[in-house]
């Protein structure tokens, strides 16, 4: 698996300083100091073959970004295995460097009072990208992201969404098999977001790039990723098909309901859970392997002018999965 990310029982553990408040905790604290083990990762194993896009789930804190760092070499793990693209990522090997890139849609590397070609430029030094390739994969990037209109305009003078474009592409200019996508729409209008997921799409189908996306989007996971990773108190809750999560995590679907008259609650939870219910809208949750007949008891037993039937959002999914985690650790 020379391309892939091979992840084998990672532990990631910090030593964190505490202390007593007010003036005789900080004297304490500097005779006697105490401290507690933060287990910021613990026991995560996963595999991600070259050219998949996977989706890299969980809450602030969850580990994400820990994880993150382990495989781009920022941090050593405690304990584990790891491999990215045939390299032990905090070995720091100049050959593992030019075979993948970190994007974090709230970080910049671009120059700011200096167009983006500049940055590109410097780029092409730091990487010691061949002229010829460098101009090949340009003008790629620039065809995929459309920059041609921006690449010499100063980098404070171009809105959020070509900044973005940008820093893509100045992460991208030596070709790395493996990208690490950190909210890279984030902040970005619906039209941009867009923009930026198809560029992704055709990154990964042009060069078959390996990548792990985490976002808080789930609009980004869902166009994207088959598969996802869901990570929450630093342990793997889940890892497989998007679509078997929800099946596992939500065996239901959502009835949405326009009424023409009203209907008392206790009549309508016949049909199913009650979601909401502000007249004439409703509401309801439905046992998925029981829609078909309770779509029929709705129809034929209550007054409706509109009834649709739909999958629960995946922001809803993700929060049954956390919730049931939550709910498994309480003694």
């Amino acid at each position: 698996m020379t391309q892939g990310i091979y992840v084998e029982r990672l532990s990631k553990f910090f030593k964190v300083h505490e202390r007593q408040a007010g003036f005789r905790g900080a004297l304490q604290s500097l005779f006697r100091r105490q401290y507690r083990l933060v287990k910021a990762v613990e026991d995560v194993s996963f595999r991600i073959e070259p050219g998949e896009i996977v989706g890299f789930l969980g809450p602030n804190g969850a580990g994400k970004t820990t994880t993150m760092k382990v495989l781009t070499g920022l941090l050593h793990p405690s304990s584990g295995t790891v491999e990215v693209a045939g390299h032990v990522p905090f070995r720091h090997e100049p050959a593992f460097k030019r075979k993948f890139s970190l994007v974090m849609g709230q970080r910049s590397q671009l120059i700011w009072d200096l167009p983006p070609m500049e940055t590109f430029l410097v780029n092409q030094v730091v990487y010691e990208i061949p002229d010829a390739e460098f101009k090949e994969t340009l003008a790629g990037l620039v065809e995929l992201l459309q920059l041609e209109p921006v690449l010499r305009k100063p980098v404070r003078q171009l809105s959020l969404g070509e900044r973005m474009k940008c820093e893509l592409a100045a992460s991208l200019i030596h070709r790395p098999q493996i990208l690490f996508l950190d909210e890279p729409t984030i902040g970005l209008d619906v039209n941009m977001q867009e923009s930026i997921r198809q560029f992704i799409k055709d990154y990964n189908a042009r060069y078959n790039a390996t990548i792990l996306l985490t976002s808080h989007y789930m609009a980004d996971v869902v166009a994207l990723c088959k598969r996802v990773i869901i990570i929450n108190r630093g342990r793997i809750l889940y890892d497989g098909e998007l679509e078997a999560l929800v099946n596992q995590y939500a065996p239901y679907k959502v009835a949405n309901l326009i009424l023409k008259q009203p209907v008392p609650d206790h009549e309508l939870a016949m049909h199913g859970e009650i979601i909401a219910h502000e007249y004439p809208r409703v509401s309801l949750r439905l046992p998925r392997v029981e829609v078909s007949s309770r779509s029929a008891g709705i129809l034929s037993m209550l007054p409706i002018s509109d009834f649709t039937i739909e999958d629960p959002s995946m922001e809803d999914v993700i929060g049954l999965a956390f919730e049931r985690d939550a709910n498994a650790t309480v003694p």
